[in-house]
């Protein structure tokens, strides 16, 4: 593993460029730190909301059948933390590597929208949206209003009187786009994690599939993270280490990679 930290390690950052420049099947996939710096906070960090919202009690799909009331306490709280957020610099720079063909897609863990309104055409969310509420009867979906986070009765839907829910995927409920990511990521020979440490699956057993088809693993994040692989303890996975903030690390490596083309 190569660690390099923006401004220094000039070398190894030319060696990831050309690499990534290589590359058949580049891919992102992405976590809750990618986000930090557009003013959200990891559920899972000191004050997040599963600190104050045990996700056995609020965030599981039979919670939500038995107490839709109960459940949407969860749901205003993380809607109305996402009210007004804008994408950051590291989405951008997705957004400009996709548009020039040096990835092909974003798989994220998020639930926020920004890779799209950042200008990602070809996103997978594997824990589906905040963006939209579904009904689990008719399968309706509408776009969220704010009102929906303000307002203290549970939305129903219009067509079969079943209450809403948001478009995420609870505790209990499958993960989304499954099939189309395990074929995406067997094509895949070079991965860009960023901000996540990919411990909660699906996504954690990504990065281990595309080392064991040969792949390259680029790991942005503030320490890092993945663990062993399956050929021996100790090991890590991760060929280039990009350790710093991601709204500095990631755009440095674009810019180097868009530059060099």
């Amino acid at each position: 593993m190569r660690t390099i930290i923006s401004g220094k390690d000039g070398e190894y950052l030319a060696r990831a460029v050309t690499l990534l420049q290589q590359a058949s099947c580049p891919l992102a996939l992405t976590g809750a730190g990618i986000s930090v710096n557009s003013d959200i906070a990891d559920f899972r960090s000191p004050g997040g909301v599963w600190t104050r919202f045990s996700p056995d009690e609020y965030a599981t799909l039979e919670v939500f059948r038995q107490n839709p009331q109960k459940a949407w306490r969860l749901y205003r709280e993380m809607g109305r933390g996402l009210i007004g957020k804008k994408p950051n610099k590291a989405h951008r720079t997705l957004a400009r590597l996709e548009r020039a063909n040096l990835i092909k897609a974003v798989i994220t863990q998020n639930v926020d929208n920004l890779h799209q309104v950042a200008g990602s055409s070809r996103v997978f969310e594997i824990h589906g949206d905040h963006q939209h509420l579904q009904c689990l009867q008719c399968g309706d979906i509408v776009e969220v209003e704010q009102q929906h986070y303000q307002a203290d009765t549970v939305p129903h839907c219009p067509h079969c009187n079943f209450p809403y829910k948001p478009n995420v995927v609870l505790f209990g409920e499958d993960v989304r786009h499954l099939n189309t990511i395990t074929n995406i990521i067997h094509q895949c020979d070079l991965l860009l994690v960023i901000g996540t440490s990919a411990r909660v699956y699906p996504a954690a057993a990504l990065p281990e599939t595309v080392k064991q088809r040969g792949g390259k693993i680029f790991e942005f994040n503030l320490e890092q993270t993945l663990g062993s692989d399956s050929r021996g303890a100790g090991r890590s996975i991760t060929d280039f280490f990009f350790k710093g903030d991601l709204a500095t690390t990631l755009p440095t490596f674009g810019e180097a990679a868009l530059n060099q083309r």
